[in-house]
């Protein structure tokens, strides 16, 4: 039976950490020999189901069968890998398969069951099985293997007696530990804890990421372009990479040189460090968001859902950019951080919220820039700031909005995501930028006309080709 929470007890979520982790030459290919002892793991329970597939029988997808076909594999099958890792990529194996069902149940035919091999596959131990000492972790192996111990980067930054498990993974040729502990949902003095009356709205884009209106006439603008910047530079980079090997790339079938090896390995690590450096700036908004939502005392957070337009085919190069928008993973992190502070996030419907005038209702054309002007009624406001106050009066399953509950934002804050970004801060140029003489320059600009209104340029000179019949 399911353990029954005491009501007393303080609320908990999970919270997860990503560390990276500080290994010898030897650790490293003991840390790889795990991964790929766990895509060993995977490509086993494929191979047991392709085999009873062609017999016809039913697979074998539950964790308890899983788990008896790996006992009677008998101890050793999976060199250092324990038992608990190889429970844990069989249970990654049944969630994945019980989700494809359930999708393809209600009608998602492009759901896939997991039936593509892995060399690496992420290992996960839970609690009592591994050892956290300051920055030192025990991995747990197989039984009579030598004890394996590695460094983290960086403290852990979560108490020991929180932590609930650990999971080794790779990412951009990098090792990582994801920790995942219990975190307390934050309690507030009385009077200062978030107030379920109130609202506010939460709008979702690309040049601003988060676009908040609060209920006493207050806003909040994160601005994001640093991240689009990050992106634009990084395609840039890669193309320009490409072109300079493309001479250098094996053919099919070719083994490939040392050279590029190099030269895919460093475009392995730009990768993840470009993924990092998006995460981060991710995360800072996010938490931008929800501490100022704790000042203003909102308890709930009506954010608009824009993922319908990921099924618009929209060209290449802007079906580029809705993808690099991640909306699914800015409402993740936008959840996580709100829950943590004990504040609700409901999704509701956003269409028209930005084309639709909040005072007189009507269709509104698409402004070029980030201003909407209504030519019916001559109200003109901030595009986002006025599709959040709208999305703060809708209801989650749909439903119309009332045109006098619409509270415009008066005083407006604003934020910048992504300072630690490479050329966000006057004192740190993005290396990947062309340098100003190469792009070209305008050159010193001209002092403004005098009082007068005679101009400091110089006069032109006008030449009269028209002469007169008879002159030379």
């Amino acid at each position: 039976m399911p353990r029954r929470r005491d009501p007393a007890a303080p609320r908990v979520v999970h919270r997860t950490a990503r560390v990276a982790l500080r290994v010898t030459p030897g650790q490293r290919r003991r840390c790889f020999g795990l991964l790929r002892c766990a895509g060993d793991v995977w490509a086993c329970v494929l191979e047991v189901n392709a085999w009873r597939r062609r017999r016809d029988d039913a697979p074998l997808v539950g964790y308890q069968q899983l788990c008896r076909e790996l006992a009677a594999s008998g101890p050793g099958t999976f060199a250092e890998l324990d038992t608990t890792g190889a429970r844990s990529v069989l249970r990654r194996f049944s969630d994945a398969w019980f989700a494809a069902a359930k999708r393809r149940s209600v009608g998602d035919l492009l759901a896939r069951f997991p039936r593509r091999r892995r060399g690496l596959v992420p290992v996960r131990w839970y609690h009592g099985t591994f050892t956290l000492d300051g920055r030192r972790v025990r991995i747990p192996t197989a039984k009579g293997t030598a004890p394996f111990w590695v460094r983290l980067a960086r403290e852990v930054p979560y108490p020991v007696e929180q932590v609930r498990s650990v999971t080794l993974l790779c990412e951009g040729g990098r090792l990582f530990l994801d920790v995942t502990a219990e975190v307390p949902v934050a309690v507030y003095p009385p009077g200062e804890q978030p107030d379920p009356g109130r609202v506010a709205g939460v709008d979702l884009g690309i040049i601003h990421p988060y676009a908040v209106a609060g209920p006493d006439g207050e806003a909040l603008l994160v601005s994001g372009r640093a991240i689009r910047a990050e992106h634009r530079m990084h395609l840039a980079d890669t193309k320009a990479r490409r072109r300079a090997v493309a001479r250098r790339a094996p053919k099919p079938g070719q083994r490939g040189s040392r050279r590029w090896r190099q030269y895919r390995r460093r475009a392995r690590l730009v990768e993840g460090r470009h993924r990092r450096r998006v995460r981060q700036a991710q995360h800072d908004a996010a938490a931008t968001v929800i501490s100022w939502a704790v000042r203003q005392r909102v308890g709930v957070l009506h954010v608009g859902d824009p993922r319908g337009v990921l099924d618009l085919p929209a060209g290449r190069r802007h079906n580029l950019r809705l993808r690099q928008w991640q909306i699914g993973r800015l409402l993740q992190i936008l959840t996580d951080k709100a829950t943590l502070a004990g504040i609700t996030v409901r999704q509701v419907d956003e269409r028209g919220t930005s084309s639709t005038c909040p005072a007189c209702r009507r269709r509104v054309p698409k402004p070029r820039g980030r201003t909407l002007s209504c030519p019916h009624c001559a109200f003109s406001g901030h595009r986002d700031l006025v599709a959040a106050a709208s999305i703060a009066t809708r209801v989650p399953g749909g439903g119309s909005t009332t045109p006098t509950a619409v509270v415009l934002p008066e005083v407006v804050t604003h934020r910048r995501a992504g300072r630690h970004l490479p050329g966000a801060g006057r004192s740190r140029r993005d290396p990947r930028r062309p340098p100003q003489a190469a792009r070209g320059s305008v050159g010193p600009r001209r002092p403004a006309p005098p009082p007068g209104g005679e101009s400091l340029a110089q006069q032109a000179r006008i030449h009269n080709t028209h002469r007169k019949p008879g002159e030379r």
